[in-house]
């Protein structure tokens, strides 16, 4: 995320510098590799036995996340044209969970005609429901058919389609990719918005609206990275942060293996600054490596799975993100599937059993449990702006929500695509 606004403050004509105390680009959402170095990160004790390939073709993510296609984050790399420095796949497919089992997620109306996932008339409710979604304009009240986007919540609109809960699970999580069920209380506009998004997404490569780059997510704080460098930008990797300095309550440079850099303005990540962020709960996330794809998935190479929590008697989803071989990020033969959730309980490895049992046999786990932290501070005095932690959500959509938010913090005005496309037109000359 850091990354990402510096090499957006880069293209703002904003000096910057960005250092970090990692060796490593992108900090806690860092890629692994090799395979010995996570083994070494959560201490699991001696090596990778010998039927897991040689290490170094191995690159796993710790924060595991897709793009949607249409989404935020791949309109920031389009108009950066960070994507000249990456290569992605599309998702093959996303399934949901349902009694037990699990069901592809509709991505086509034949698709939605097929799926087990509804009964007859359902289908066709919900085949309204969509046309009514693709439709929906917030300029245009003629597309409203007597909701009120600002009033009717959620919870009417599903009722005036006469949709039951199963169909309702599967839109609000798997669709609109709420994480919980509070939404349905809440405007619709916004949710609308949201399955809108995905349609759109969908509608661009046909399998899943999800991108994955090959060799892993690293690539893409190393992307934004360079384009901080076009611009003039500097980078320091292993860099260890002192102090940071902070006069009349104002931030005014780092201090660093005894030198300061003098600064207006810092970024950074709530690890850096402890007593500015407040803890609002934790994540767990398990890495399993799998020597098989996952079942009923149709041997996909690449999947996501979301438990509604309503399925599993929980306040919040649980999510699996599955990747392998064909990316580039793990061994040939070889699978990586991660299952994260927000901690709800004192035990939170029960919590995601039910996203294991659908991946077992696992060859390999490594556990972690991290503190969502998010800051107190929002920047206007100190000039200090920190992100948020990465949440338990399989897409970007969250974090391009706190860049904004960050951006809009420190520049006062709202974050721009147009404008960013200008700036970079000026450097680079017209497309």
């Amino acid at each position: 995320m850091e990354c990402i606004l510096s090499g957006i403050m880069s293209v703002n004509g904003k000096k910057v510098l960005h250092m970090d105390r990692n060796p490593y680009y992108g900090g806690e959402s860092a890629s692994i590799t090799p395979l010995e170095d996570l083994y070494k990160r959560f201490k699991i004790p001696g090596s990778p036995p010998e039927s897991m390939g040689r290490g170094r073709d191995w690159n796993v993510d710790l924060i595991p996340k897709f793009l949607m296609a249409n989404g935020q984050l791949v309109k920031m790399l389009l108009y950066t044209e960070v994507t000249r420095y990456l290569d992605f796949k599309v998702t093959e497919g996303s399934f949901v969970y349902k009694g037990g089992k699990i069901y592809k997620v509709p991505s086509t109306e034949a698709e939605a005609l097929a799926s087990s996932l509804m009964g007859l008339f359902e289908k066709r409710r919900f085949r309204k429901f969509l046309v009514y979604v693709a439709n929906f304009d917030e300029k245009d009240p003629r597309t409203f058919e007597g909701i009120d986007p600002k009033k009717t919540t959620m919870r009417d609109v599903y009722k005036k389609f006469d949709l039951g809960q199963d169909v309702i699970d599967f839109t609000g999580h798997a669709l609109a990719l709420y994480r919980t069920d509070d939404y349905l209380d809440q405007p619709c506009y916004e949710t609308i918005n949201r399955i809108k998004l995905y349609s759109e997404s969908l509608a661009r490569y046909g399998k899943s609206p999800y991108l994955y780059p090959l060799y892993g997510l690293g690539e893409l704080p190393q992307g934004f990275a360079r384009l901080s460098a076009i611009y003039g930008g500097t980078y320091m990797l292993n860099k260890p942060i002192e102090e940071i300095i902070v006069q009349n309550g104002k931030v005014i440079g780092v201090k660093s293996e005894g030198e300061i850099a003098r600064c207006k303005q810092l970024i950074c990540d709530p690890s850096y600054i402890k007593d500015r962020v407040e803890k609002v709960g934790q994540v767990i996330r398990v890495i399993c490596i799998l020597s098989h794809p996952i079942k009923n998935t149709n041997d996909a190479n690449s999947c996501q799975i979301i438990i509604p929590q309503n399925q599993v008697n929980r306040k919040s989803d649980i999510y699996v993100c599955m990747i392998s071989f064909a990316h580039n990020v793990a061994a040939q033969g070889k699978y990586i599937a991660i299952v994260s959730t927000t901690v709800e309980t004192k035990e939170p490895e029960k919590e995601i059993r039910p996203a294991l049992e659908l991946l077992e046999p696992i060859e390999q786990k490594f556990v972690s449990i991290s503190d969502l932290l998010v800051p107190k501070d929002l920047g206007t005095e100190s000039q200090i702006f920190i992100s948020r932690t990465y949440d338990a959500t399989t897409h970007f959509e969250t974090t391009c929500d706190d860049i904004k938010n960050i951006y809009k913090r420190m520049t006062g005005s709202e974050f721009d695509f147009e404008e960013m496309k200008r700036k970079k037109n000026d450097i680079y000359g017209e497309d």
